[in-house]
């Protein structure tokens, strides 16, 4: 699992606002007009909040005129839905079992050190 991007995508929906804009974009395309009647913040904050999902890569956009069309990144969701199924189940690429690894080796080579 790549630790850093997870932690990037987790940040990105760490503000509740930026979570109910993913959950306006999951009804499909919207514009950032048709985005901010939802909201009681200004154009600049909306941005701000756009510029930190899209650096996450969850949010991707397209400009139409004066005004900017965000959707949902789908592979990104896909990618987001893998790691939370990755987190919530224990595999065998899991740091948990590498630490298992470890000890085992490290209580191997005391038995080994306590018979010579």
């Amino acid at each position: 699992m790549d630790y850093e991007l997870t932690a990037t995508i987790f940040k990105a929906l760490g503000d509740p606002k930026r979570v109910q804009i993913m959950d306006i974009l999951s009804c499909g395309e919207q514009c950032a007009c048709d985005i901010l009647a939802y909201f009681d913040f200004t154009q600049p904050t909306l941005s701000h909040h756009m510029k930190v999902l899209m650096q996450a890569g969850l949010v991707q956009s397209r400009k139409s005129g004066t005004w900017h069309h965000y959707s949902l990144n789908l592979e990104k969701m896909s990618e987001l839905s893998a790691i939370l199924e990755t987190l919530l189940q224990n595999q065998r690429d899991c740091i948990c079992h590498e630490m298992e690894e470890k000890n085992e080796a490290c209580a191997n080579q005391s038995k080994e050190k306590v018979t010579r």
